[in-house]
C-alpha cells in the first residue's frame, strides 16, 4: 500500500458459543454488503451452536469472512493494537466470554483482541446472548460499561414492524454496525423509514 492510499476498513467479528449464531452470520453479509474487510474469530463452542442452528458448515462460514483467524492463534494480526481496525463485534456473546473479557486474563485469540480492542479505545460491541440475568451477570456488565464496552444484547425493534425473523436480525446487527459508523440498508430509522405517530404523549 502507499503512503497516500487510504486503508480499507476492518471490523473484527467474533463469534462466541451462545446461541444466535444468525447475528454473526447477517454481521459477515453487512461487511461484505458495505465493503468492510472482515475478520473472523469463531470459537470452538460456536462451531457447536453453528451445527444446531444452522446448516452450514464452519468452512462455509469462514468462507463469507475476508479474513479468518484461528482462535488458539494469539499471535494473530487482530492481537495487536498496531494492527488498525473500527472496533470489534462480538455476536452473539456468550456470558463465558463477556465474563473472560472483563477480567482482562484472556485465554484464546477471540478474548485477547476484545482486550487489546478496549485498551485501544476502540469500539467493542458485546451482543450478549442470556436471559434471565442473575446479580454476577449484571456486575460483570457494568464492569465491562466502565472498561468501555457496549452491551448490546439484541432485543427485536417491534416499531419497524419486523415481517420476519431475517428481518428482526438485521435491525439488531445493523444497530450495532450503527456503533461502528457504519449505515447499513436493512436497518428501519425512526423518522427516516418509519414515521412517528404524531400527538403521542405519556
Amino acid at each position: 500500500m502507499r503512503m497516500d492510499e487510504t486503508p480499507r476498513q476492518r471490523l473484527v467479528v467474533g463469534i462466541s458459543g451462545a446461541s444466535g449464531v444468525a447475528y454473526g452470520l447477517r454481521a459477515l453479509a453487512a461487511c461484505r454488503d458495505l465493503g468492510v474487510e472482515s475478520h473472523l474469530i469463531l470459537s470452538k463452542a460456536a462451531a457447536l451452536t453453528l451445527a444446531q442452528e444452522t446448516r452450514l458448515t464452519v468452512a462455509e462460514v469462514s468462507a463469507k469472512a475476508d479474513v479468518v483467524h484461528k482462535v488458539g492463534d494469539v499471535g494473530a494480526a487482530v492481537s495487536s493494537g498496531s494492527f488498525r481496525t473500527l472496533g470489534m463485534l462480538i455476536a452473539p456473546c456468550s456470558i463465558r466470554t463477556m465474563s473472560e473479557i472483563s477480567t482482562g486474563v484472556t485465554a484464546s485469540l477471540l478474548t485477547r483482541a476484545a482486550d487489546v480492542t478496549l485498551k485501544e479505545r476502540r469500539p467493542l460491541v458485546l451482543m450478549v446472548r442470556e436471559t434471565p440475568l442473575h446479580l454476577g451477570h449484571l456486575r460483570t456488565m457494568v464492569r465491562l460499561a466502565e472498561m468501555g464496552a457496549v452491551i448490546a444484547p439484541p432485543l427485536p425493534a417491534f416499531y419497524a414492524a419486523p415481517q420476519t425473523l431475517e428481518e428482526m436480525v438485521d435491525q439488531s446487527v445493523g444497530r450495532c454496525l450503527d456503533l461502528f459508523g457504519l449505515s447499513w440498508e436493512p436497518v428501519k430509522r425512526w423518522g427516516e423509514d418509519i414515521a412517528p405517530i404524531l400527538g403521542g404523549g405519556l
